[in-house]
């Protein structure tokens, strides 16, 4: 239900932790399903807290996509945020979870469009043992979203503000222990 507190899980392909911050669940629409942070959530890296949000933000997670997308509020210089992943899974409603790949695709404010850590990604292949097809969709997936990006093509356009705007309007900093 919109609203209720969900766990985000970035793991590791060896299954070991990696990031992962609450997040309050917004909904869902053809893109995927939407969760949303307000500036100051907690955000750890295994199981070490590090800095909080800086900027109001929402991930959007997509049913069968080989990634996951943070959209950041204006004034953080990255627009978009895209890890590619395995497709995101939810082993119960509460909990979203998906491997981290190493490859991302980001989005400056000014437009710039990046695939980010090739070489993180070149050592993990061989460090994980990740199999041809693992690689293969990892690729096809940050070019696929350069190319979104870059064209503005939904939901990297315009849809995931309303989204933002809910987590403005409607939600407050979420506190852990």
């Amino acid at each position: 239900m919109a609203g209720d507190l969900v766990r985000v899980v970035y793991r590791k392909y060896d299954g070991s932790l990696h990031w992962n911050q609450p997040g309050r669940l917004l909904g869902e629409d053809e893109f995927g399903v939407w969760v949303g942070g307000a500036a100051g959530t907690p955000v750890s890296r295994g199981e070490q807290r590090v800095n909080p949000a800086e900027h109001d933000h929402v991930m959007l997670f997509p049913r069968d996509g080989w990634w996951t997308a943070l959209f950041n509020a204006a004034p953080h210089r990255t627009d978009v945020y895209c890890d590619i992943t395995t497709v995101p899974t939810w082993p119960t409603p509460d909990v979203v979870t998906m491997v981290d790949l190493d490859l991302d695709v980001r989005r400056r404010r000014t437009g710039t469009v990046q695939i980010l850590d090739e070489d993180e990604f070149a050592v993990h292949q061989v460090r994980y043992g990740y199999p041809p097809e693992v690689i293969d969709r990892a690729w096809a997936a940050a070019e696929e979203l350069a190319t979104a990006l870059t064209e503005r093509i939904e939901p990297f356009d315009r849809v995931y503000q309303r989204w933002l705007d809910v987590v403005a309007r409607d939600f407050g900093q979420i506190h852990v222990a």
